[in-house]
């Protein structure tokens, strides 16, 4: 008698044992099932933030394209004018620079030929 009541305390005791550990595995499902939940709605909310920047980016991006190419139209349109007049004005320093070097070369022969003591 005493090895059947042996034995049906072991066989209640492995049976408790099976009925707790099955809600212990109910318990980490739930939790995995949990822990999924999160990280699924973490990587939407990642997705959703990453597309809204993706968008701000695309708008700066096209907003600085089209403020670098109106800048560079403007300065091409106004050193297409400042190019020509700064043409002209080192046309001139050219030509006046070639005049002020013909008078000194004509004042250092003058200078010459008075300081030349005659023979």
């Amino acid at each position: 008698m005493k090895i059947t009541s042996l034995i049906a305390a072991f066989v209640a005791t492995v049976a408790l044992t099976a009925l707790g550990q099955e809600g212990v595995v109910q318990d980490v499902k739930h939790g995995a099932k949990k822990a999924g939940e999160t990280v699924k709605d973490g990587l939407e909310t990642v997705g959703e933030k990453t597309k809204e920047t993706a968008k701000t980016v695309g708008r700066k991006t096209k907003e600085t394209g089209e403020t670098v190419f109106r800048k560079t139209k403007e300065t091409v349109n106004g050193t297409g004018a400042k190019a020509s007049g700064t043409q002209k004005t080192h046309h001139k320093s050219s030509k006046s620079a070639s005049k002020a070097k013909a008078q000194a070369t004509e004042e250092q022969t003058t200078d010459r030929d008075s300081n030349t003591p005659a023979h």
